[in-house]
């Protein structure tokens, strides 16, 4: 696994190396963003495994090389739980995610044989690798060069699998004919991210 740090954004010949999709995920202070946590570390993978983490800037959080491929539509983004981490890079690069590809939401939708829809359940079941998810407690917002080869290798982890895996569950989708349903709830996410900015976090669909 290759993996390249980079503070505040990408540059412009790795954002022009992306063509078809890119994993992505986000490490943070803590899960209440935006009243109390910050944004600490993006991480990307292409399609041939290389990967990118970046530190933004704390103070302006200006990332245009980034924004401009979470912003390109021709561009798939697959992401575990997006529904934090859109939230995240939307509120803090001001941008807008588009064209994307929900693990989490995908697993739930179509293994139904299971209540096990975590990362690491899905690396291990389309994978057959075994994660390692003690680092995930960690202070992700020191400096990205005193972070540990271990947290680095962590944070990796979250994105290097993520194209298998929703290769596998897009073919599930498709033979159980829920690939419909899915994208409906792909499009819903925008909504669910504004009422969890707005402080809606409970589900406003219970009675």
């Amino acid at each position: 696994m290759k993996i390249t740090k980079f503070k505040e954004d990408i540059n412009s010949e790795i954002a022009g190396s992306f063509k078809n999709s890119i994993a992505i995920d986000t490490e943070a202070t803590g899960l209440q963003i935006p009243e109390r946590d910050k944004l600490s570390l993006i991480q990307i993978c292409d399609e041939s495994g290389n990967v990118y983490i970046i530190q933004p800037n704390k103070n302006d959080y200006k990332a245009p090389n980034l924004v401009s491929i979470l912003e390109n539509e021709k561009i798939l983004k697959i992401g575990h739980f997006l529904r934090f981490d859109k939230s995240s890079l939307e509120f803090f690069l001001k941008c807008k995610v588009k064209n994307i590809f929900d693990t989490k939401i995908a697993s739930k939708i179509v293994r139904t044989y299971t209540d096990a829809h975590g990362l690491k359940n899905l690396v291990q079941e389309f994978c057959n690798k075994s994660l390692d998810k003690r680092q995930g407690s960690s202070d992700w917002n020191k400096d990205i060069n005193d972070l540990s080869d271990k947290q680095l290798e962590y944070a990796a982890n979250d994105v290097i699998y993520l194209h298998k895996i929703k290769s596998e569950l897009e073919k599930m989708l498709v033979r159980e004919k829920r690939l419909d349903i899915f994208k409906k709830c792909l499009a819903f996410l925008d909504t669910r991210v504004e009422l969890d900015q707005k402080g809606f976090k409970e589900d406003i669909f219970e009675h």
